[in-house]
C-alpha cells in the first residue's frame, strides 16, 4: 500500500496555486497553473435547426468565419497555457484583456462577469479519482456572445459528450434554441458531473465507516482526514457556482432569453442540492472522526473490563494464599490431612462464585 500523505499537506495543496509576478499591469497574459497538455487544439460545432457541421482539428481562421453567421457556433479551445493562441482568440472575438487574464488564471474562483457584448462564466469541472482518492479539478471558462459560445479548457477530455450527441440529433430542444441555451446545457453537464463525484465520495465514506466499526486504525483515521480535505475543496468550488447560476437567473442579461430562465431555475435547484449534499458529507466525515474515537475508547474499555475481572478474581485468591503463607506454627489447617485440598476447594468456590455473580450482572 502506498503511504498516505499528511492530511494537512493534502488540504493545503488543494488551494495552493503558483503566484503571479508582483506589479504586472492589469490584463497582462500570464498562465497561472499547471500545463496539462503539450499542444493546444481547437474544435467547433456549428448548427441550426436544419444544418449541422463539426470539425475536431480546426484553425482560428476557420472559426473566425463563424463569428458573423446566423447559426449557433460552439468553439472549444483545449490547452489555455498557450498564450499566443489565446491572445489570437481574444483579438479575433474582441475579448477584453481582463477576461483573457481570468481565463488564464486556473485558480480563479467561479464567477460570472458581464462585458456588455458577451458574458464570461468561469466554473470548475471536477472528477474523483478512486485510485488516489483525490478530487481533480479543471477550470472551464465559457464566453457567451450573440451567436457563439466559446469554451476554454486546460486539457482535452470533458463531460460534454452528452451535449455533443444531442447536437448531432436533429430532433430535440437544443438545436431549436440559441447560444444561451447551449451555455445552460454545458453548465448543466458540469453540475451533473458533480453528482457522480458526490456518489463516489459517498461510497468512500460508507467504506470508511464500515472499516472504523470493524477495526479502527490510525491509517483509517488519516484517510478520513484526507477525505475531509477533499470535501473542503469541493465546497470551495460548489458554493460560488450557486452564485453564478443565481446571477444568470435573476440579473437582467441581454444575452439570456426569458425562455431559458425556467431551465436555469432547475439548474439552480441542482446546485443547492449539491451544496446540501456536500454539507451532509462534511458532517458525516466529522462524525467518522468521533466514531473512530468512540471505537478506540470502546475497545480500550473491553480490554480494561477483562483485566478488571481477572484482577477481581485473583484478589480473594491472593488473600487466602497470603494467610497460609504467614508460617505461624499454630495453624491447625497445616497439620490437617485435608487442609491442602480444602484450601484449593475454597479458592475454586470463590472463583466460581465471583464468575457467576459477574455473569448475572452482565459485566461480561
Amino acid at each position: 500500500m502506498k503511504p498516505l500523505k499528511n492530511p494537512l499537506e493534502t488540504v493545503t495543496s488543494l488551494f495552493r496555486s503558483p503566484p503571479k509576478e508582483i506589479g504586472l499591469a492589469p490584463g497582462t497574459l500570464i498562465h497561472v497553473g499547471k500545463q496539462k497538455m503539450e499542444h493546444p487544439s481547437i474544435a467547433f460545432i456549428d448548427y441550426d435547426e436544419e444544418n449541422f457541421a463539426t470539425e475536431d482539428d480546426a484553425t482560428l481562421e476557420r472559426c473566425l468565419a463563424l463569428k458573423t453567421t446566423d447559426s449557433v457556433s460552439w468553439i472549444n479551445l483545449d490547452g489555455i497555457h498557450d498564450i499566443p493562441t489565446l491572445d489570437a482568440f481574444g483579438k479575433a472575438f474582441d475579448l477584453h484583456p481582463l477576461a483573457l487574464e481570468d481565463i488564464l488564471n486556473t485558480g480563479h474562483r467561479p464567477k460570472i462577469e458581464d462585458f456588455d457584448s458577451y458574458l464570461l462564466v468561469i466554473v470548475k469541472m471536477l472528477d474523483f479519482e478512486e485510485n488516489s482518492n483525490q478530487i481533480s479539478a479543471e477550470q472551464v471558462s465559457l464566453v457567451l456572445t450573440r451567436n457563439n459560445v466559446l469554451s476554454f479548457q486546460e486539457k482535452s477530455g470533458d463531460v460534454f459528450n452528452g451535449v455533443r450527441e444531442r447536437l448531432k440529433r436533429k430532433s430535440g430542444r437544443i438545436r431549436q434554441r440559441g447560444p444561451d441555451y447551449l451555455t445552460y446545457a454545458l453548465l448543466d453537464s458540469i453540475v451533473d458531473s458533480y453528482f457522480h463525484t458526490l456518489e463516489k465520495i459517498g461510497d468512500r465514506l460508507e467504506a470508511l465507516e464500515e472499516e472504523l466499526i470493524r477495526q479502527p486504525t490510525q491509517d483509517t483515521l488519516q484517510r478520513v482526514h484526507q477525505l475531509k480535505g477533499q470535501l473542503i475543496f469541493l465546497r470551495k468550488s460548489v458554493w460560488p457556482l450557486r452564485e453564478v447560476v443565481n446571477s444568470l437567473l435573476h440579473d437582467e442579461y441581454a444575452l439570456i432569453h426569458e425562455s431559458t430562465q425556467v431551465f436555469l431555475r432547475d439548474l439552480y435547484d441542482h446546485s443547492v442540492q449539491i451544496i446540501d449534499t456536500v454539507e451532509t458529507f462534511r458532517d458525516t466525515a466529522t462524525g467518522l472522526v468521533d466514531l473512530y474515537m468512540s471505537s478506540i475508547s470502546h475497545r480500550m474499555n473491553e480490554v480494561m473490563q477483562v483485566l478488571t475481572i481477572m484482577a477481581s478474581l485473583f484478589i480473594p485468591l491472593t488473600f487466602i494464599a497470603g494467610i497460609y503463607g504467614m508460617n505461624f506454627e499454630n495453624m491447625p489447617e497445616l497439620k490437617h490431612p485435608w487442609g491442602y485440598p480444602a484450601v484449593w476447594l475454597l479458592m475454586l468456590l470463590c472463583t466460581g462464585g465471583m464468575l457467576t455473580y459477574f455473569k448475572r450482572k452482565k459485566w461480561f
